[in-house]
């Protein structure tokens, strides 16, 4: 029987949406305020869902310490009150939309845990706008 387990996390960063190949004009177009060139930042929330068999000896699916703490030393720590596109080097090339964060974290945690888990990122950009992946 599988069952799913959560692990919720917070950080906040800045980031600025915009792509170096379109003009000045065509960013403010499509990105709009979020291409502000001073950055914007956002109170992020994460949710990080593992499913898979309880492990017989101990009930878990994982252990939510462990998972915190992957968590902590893959994503918290390397974005909390960061500006995701002058600190991280993941974002050095990528414009970090919601929906890319969600695949890098997802890429920094999946090594991390056990194969035989499924893990699936959602991330709440804002209290109304969230991305899951994988979807």
């Amino acid at each position: 029987m599988k069952i799913a387990v959560y692990r919720k996390e917070h950080f906040n960063a800045a980031h600025r949406l915009y792509n170096p190949k379109w003009s000045e004009e065509k960013n403010d177009e499509v990105f709009g305020k979020c291409n502000n060139p001073s950055f914007h930042g956002h109170n992020y929330e994460l949710i990080v869902k593992v499913v898979g068999e309880q492990d017989p000896e101990t009930g878990y699916v994982c252990d939510m310490k462990i998972l915190k703490d992957i968590i902590k030393t893959h994503v918290t720590d390397k974005f909390d009150h960061k500006n995701l596109n002058l600190d991280v080097t993941e974002f050095k090339n990528l414009n970090p939309t919601a929906e890319n964060i969600a695949v890098v974290i997802y890429n920094l945690l999946r090594p991390e845990i056990d194969q035989k888990l499924e893990l699936k990122i959602r991330l709440y950009e804002t209290e109304r706008n969230f991305v899951e992946y994988p979807a």
